[in-house]
């Protein structure tokens, strides 16, 4: 009886272990969030998007390489906003859907213009790093 009971025990024990590692790892992982959304804001709010583009998902990289238009369009502008609209769990728990809305100056004419963003971020587990997964915000809306 007494050996049912510690085995028992054991078992409630190793499951609690289990539990309290998940609930450590997913609080290191919404942390690890906040800081690589935080530094990409910040990037962004500073025009950094040099800085901003290595937050990307690499292989968004890859399969999307930036051209050199693309590099001179961002030199155009000048990001006076940017504030999170919302945001919420993605397709799975290892991807977070965040609605961003930035304001963009166009230095040459100084017209300033609101741009609404969504931003799919991803959880790499071998890496353990979120990364964008969508690049760059399309500041033109495709034109």
């Amino acid at each position: 009886m007494r050996q049912g009971i510690r085995i028992a025990l054991a078992i409630v024990l190793m499951l609690l272990n289990v539990s309290v590692a998940e609930a450590a790892s997913s609080r290191a992982q919404r942390r690890s969030l906040e800081d690589i959304q935080t530094a990409y804001a910040a990037a962004v709010r500073w025009s950094d998007f040099e800085t901003a583009q290595e937050i990307v998902d690499p292989a968004y990289r890859q399969a999307h390489p930036q051209t050199d238009l693309e590099r001179e369009r961002y030199q155009q502008v000048q990001i006076s906003g940017y504030r999170e609209l919302r945001a919420g769990v993605g397709a799975n728990e290892n991807e977070v859907i965040r609605d961003v809305e930035l304001r963009v100056i166009n230095r040459n004419t100084q017209a300033e213009r609101t741009v609404r963003v969504r931003e799919t971020w991803r959880w790499d587990p071998q890496a353990k790093q979120w990364w964008l997964a969508t690049g760059l915000p399309d500041l033109w809306q495709g034109q």
